[in-house]
């Protein structure tokens, strides 16, 4: 099979999007199927030789100093001037003009040249061009970015909000394409279960097929350093939670030698930075960003706890690396959070989102109990062996391929 695999930004340290597209690719190839990933910008890194890469250019304005627009005479074609158009009014205008340029190429010079295109969360205006002229479409929705929208407009100041509702003026876009969509692939049920009611999709539209970890690479190795907790934020957004777990690492200095190992590119001067520096924690807290897939694993096996603080995840892939590590987790009852680790909480310790004196008394009883930390920590490896993999997640994105090309063709027969 010919392979098409949409992404609008790529690259692993954007979170877990990029490690979806390299991994998911490298099964496909695997599988003996043709993949190629075209990607905006910031490009995706070691993808699997088998796989190929096209870069689909873009203003790229978050590589930008101070994140300044170029002049408007320097634009080239007309999505060019869609991207800087909708960002200049507030607008996160990636997925669209990403969409956009995918559609120009796919449709022209590189038209007929592939079996089915997976688009991987972009969801943008350009995929209906494609649906129209028969192409058939899968859809990954990780998670309704609505979700992020709600958490982010209920923490902003009131003179602020405006704004953030602009700049996830694309959720409509979103939703109004997914609608569209004859096949969707959801990562967990909570996030499918999300997408159903905030995109308003029919539910026999989505297919559920949980994301992998790389259990050869993630797994328990070495010493892990005495009161280490790890913690992973895709971004520096109030929804991953990560204020909260401040909080509770300051409860926890009062009678505990403890160090968090924040892996996030945090804004500078941004609510994270201010956090740390009010709370008096530059001593106790090491940010890291840019990792590598190798660095992150020993990262995540040298700590004695994972802590995930989010107030929603659609499915959360570095939790599944830190139960494949051995890693006890610590995470909010939120979102795909309890689905991925177990409700039955064997492999992790589940508080409520948002409550950090919860966090604190559970990660201090956790650090206190090192009986506990290695029964948890067995308990997660043995899940994440059973229960994720990319090479089964291949396999059934491909039964959703067949499924697109099938409605394709029956949809094109009916129309003659």
């Amino acid at each position: 099979m010919r392979i098409a695999l949409l992404s609008y930004r790529s690259k692993e340290h954007c979170g877990g999007q990029g490690v979806y597209v390299r991994q998911l690719s490298r099964g496909l190839a695997e599988l003996g199927h043709q993949v190629e990933v075209f990607s905006g910008q910031p490009y995706p890194e070691d993808l699997d030789p088998r796989v190929r890469l096209t870069k689909v250019p873009s203003l790229d304005v978050f590589s930008r100093p101070d994140l300044k627009l170029p002049h408007f005479r320097e634009l080239g074609d007309r999505y060019d001037r869609i991207e800087w158009l909708t960002t200049a009014t507030g607008c996160f205008a990636e997925p669209l003009a990403f969409s956009l340029r995918a559609a120009h190429l796919l449709l022209g010079e590189r038209a007929g040249e592939f079996d089915v295109v997976h688009d991987n969360q972009c969801l943008g205006y350009g995929l209906l061009r494609l649906h129209r002229h028969g192409v058939p479409l899968v859809a990954t929705i990780h998670h309704p970015v609505s979700r992020d929208r709600r958490v982010e407009l209920d923490a902003a100041v009131w003179h602020k909000k405006p704004w953030v509702a602009r700049w996830y003026g694309f959720v409509r876009m979103q939703a109004r394409v997914a609608r569209r969509l004859p096949v969707l692939l959801g990562v967990s049920d909570a996030a499918t279960a999300d997408s159903v009611a905030d995109f308003r999709i029919p539910p026999d539209r989505f297919r559920v097929v949980p994301l992998g970890v790389d259990t050869d690479l993630f797994r328990p190795a070495g010493q892990r350093v005495p009161g280490r907790i790890v913690a992973i934020a895709s971004a520096d957004k109030p929804l991953k939670g990560v204020a909260h777990l401040l909080d509770a690492v300051a409860k926890l200095r009062v009678d505990r030698d403890v160090e968090l190992q924040l892996v996030s590119a945090l804004e500078p001067g941004g609510p994270t930075e201010r956090r740390i520096e009010e709370l008096g924690l530059g001593d106790a807290v090491t940010v890291r960003s840019g990792l590598t897939e190798v660095a992150l694993a020993g990262l995540l096996a040298s700590a004695e706890v994972m802590c995930v603080p989010s107030l929603y995840e659609g499915f959360s892939l570095p939790t599944v690396e830190a139960l494949a590590c051995g890693t006890p987790v610590v995470a909010s009852r939120a979102g795909a959070l309890p689905e991925v680790v177990g409700e039955d909480g064997g492999c992790a310790r589940l508080v409520e989102p948002g409550d950090a004196g919860a966090l604190a008394t559970t990660l201090g009883e956790l650090l206190d109990s090192p009986a506990e930390r290695a029964r948890l920590g067995a308990a997660g490896r043995a899940r994440a062996l059973e229960r994720f993999g990319w090479t089964s997640v291949a396999r059934a994105t491909v039964e959703a391929y067949q499924a697109a090309i099938e409605t394709a063709a029956a949809a094109t027969a009916k129309g003659r």
